[in-house]
């Protein structure tokens, strides 16, 4: 984008931010001024993070650290002060790091004593490599379990009645549509799923992708990536943090090789499928008469990846204390065998986009010259694409001494490819950090929106679910469906995302992310000089799960 485009674009940006200026604002002129600055600031700092130097900043890579290093500093030169620990932006993220040696062996015996190979990549994908012995085998009995989702406030049990106890349970991907779309995210969450088939006593889990299903690895996807590393991080002992150590996920099947599981069934795959597309999406659920004979063989290795932090002190004496915290993942998927001759994932909108908004919101602050009542943390968190591993680990060894979180407002992968008009503000309405969004939007000119894609299951997908776990309200801004973003946004799913096409080659709305700064900026500042803390809504479902009661409103 040449000088005069950067000016053009801004001046319609201009309108929208002399919204949100007090009374007496520049002219519009200046706020264009201002506005085409942001975009550039926008652009350069993408420029820098996606560029092909950092080769995709996978965490605990040499591209990660030159990236972090990068962050901070930025940080450093808006003044910030280092939150990471011992002085430095740099909080260090121990974690140990596991992937496959060779494509796993998978063997399906029915009562008729025929023994049938599952063909990795057609029939079977290998998902979340289990952390444990480089060689480990499992063999077991098979029994379905629907979604695997037990769910008291929605009377639903889906291991009611059935023994899995030493077995291998085998259940759909996702969660029944009719829950509101952030508990459906909650409940079709692996992790969720596969701590309670150990707390029923699996001893693994294999997932099963139906036809049409979004979230469907392909054939040749599976295939490019297979022997990317996993990863989770290790506690003080040195034990790798996992929900279920005993109940690994074995793997992903298709129709294809799912068939083969339900060989001598009392139903089929077909009919189990139909029970899952209807209303009640209860299908039944039994034991199969397979067992499922699995042989996986990893490599482990020990790193360290690093989570950059930076704060700006707040200004009142008393709320100085509490912490709003801004965050954005730093990390991509670094580099993978190549597509159409490519082979570095630069992860520009995924999500050099969120670090360059999270940078901007941070200079936007400091030169305000109206520091904030509350203290804001601005952090970028690494391991995001291997599980949110830095904002998890973060949230549960926080930097900020006896300082409270009261808030995370979260940036990941804005699509910014047009001027959006709307967003969605996933969690914003389950505290009282949504009439907050409402307002900064309502000065921004641009409407909230329901989440158009339920089936995706974003609210568990991005790092402020990792502060929600631990109590924290939270919100994640996406850019919405309105004028043209549903065919930018599918497109970019269907094509560039998690592939070397996210690259800086793509048509980059610059003005489009400075106004998402903007907004990100307007909510970020009502909830740090706000009188009072964000407090969860009475009887949210996830207030309820995770906070204490101090931090649930009593009305």
């Amino acid at each position: 984008m040449s000088p005069s485009q950067s000016f053009l674009a801004a001046l319609s940006l201009a309108a929208a931010l002399t919204l949100a200026a007090p009374a007496g604002a520049q002219p519009t002129v200046e706020a264009a001024a201002g506005a085409a600055r942001s975009a550039d600031n926008i652009k350069a700092h993408m420029t820098f993070l996606a560029s092909d130097l950092l080769q995709g900043r996978e965490a605990g890579s040499v591209g990660f650290d030159i990236a972090a290093n990068y962050v901070a500093s930025q940080f450093a030169q808006l003044g910030l002060t280092p939150m990471g620990g011992a002085g430095s932006y740099f909080q260090k993220v121990p974690l140990v790091a596991t992937r496959p040696m060779d494509e796993g062996r998978f063997v399906v015996t029915g009562k008729d004593g025929v023994a049938r190979t599952l063909v990795f990549g057609d029939d079977v994908r290998l998902v979340g490599r289990p952390v444990g012995p480089s060689e480990r085998r499992v063999t077991a009995p098979l029994v379905f379990v629907g979604y695997g989702v037990v769910a008291p406030e929605q009377g639903r049990d889906d291991y009611k009645g059935l023994d899995v106890k030493g077995k291998i349970v085998v259940l759909l991907q996702g969660a029944p549509a009719g829950y509101q779309t952030e508990e459906r995210a909650y409940y079709a969450n692996r992790d969720n799923k596969r701590a309670q088939a150990a707390a029923h006593g699996a001893v693994g889990v294999i997932s099963i992708c139906l036809p049409g299903e979004a979230r469907c690895p392909k054939v040749g996807e599976a295939k490019r990536t297979w022997q990317s590393w996993s990863m989770t991080w290790r506690r003080a002992d040195g034990t790798p943090n996992d929900v279920a150590p005993e109940t690994p996920s074995l793997g992903m099947l298709g129709p294809e090789g799912a068939d083969k599981l339900f060989v001598g069934a009392k139903k089929t795959l077909d009919e189990v499928a139909k029970a899952a597309d209807k209303p009640k999406a209860d299908p039944p659920r039994f034991a199969l008469v397979t067992t499922l004979d699995v042989t996986l063989h990893t490599e482990s290795q020990d790193i360290v990846s690093e989570n950059v932090a930076g704060l700006l002190e707040g200004s009142d004496p008393k709320l100085k204390d509490e912490v709003v915290v801004l965050s954005a993942h730093l990390d991509h998927i670094g580099v993978t065998p190549p597509v159409k001759g490519d082979s570095i994932n630069n992860g520009a909108l995924d999500n050099a986009a969120g670090v360059a908004t999270t940078l901007e919101v941070a200079r936007t602050f400091v030169e305000s010259g109206q520091r904030p009542r509350r203290s804001i943390l601005f952090l970028t968190v690494t391991g995001e694409e291997k599980g949110l591993l830095g904002a998890q680990y973060f949230a549960r060894n926080p930097t900020l001494g006896a300082r409270p979180i009261v808030a995370n407002v979260d940036l990941d992968m804005p699509i910014l490819f047009y001027d959006f008009t709307d967003v969605i503000a996933f969690g914003s309405d389950r505290s009282g950090i949504g009439p907050a969004v409402r307002r900064a939007a309502g000065r921004m000119g641009v409407a909230l929106s329901p989440d158009p894609m339920p089936e995706e299951g974003l609210f568990t997908r991005s790092d402020h679910f990792r502060f929600v776990e631990v109590g924290v309200p939270a919100v994640f801004l996406m850019t919405g469906f309105a004028n043209g973003g549903e065919e930018k946004f599918r497109g970019f799913l269907a094509g560039c995302y998690h592939h070397p096409c996210d690259d800086l080659s793509q048509p980059i709305d610059y003005a489009a992310g400075a106004k998402f700064a903007r907004l990100n900026y307007e909510i970020t500042r009502e909830l740090a000089d706000g009188d009072t803390r964000p407090l969860w809504v009475k009887g949210d479902f996830f207030g309820t799960k995770f906070a204490p009661p101090t931090m649930i409103a009593d009305h």
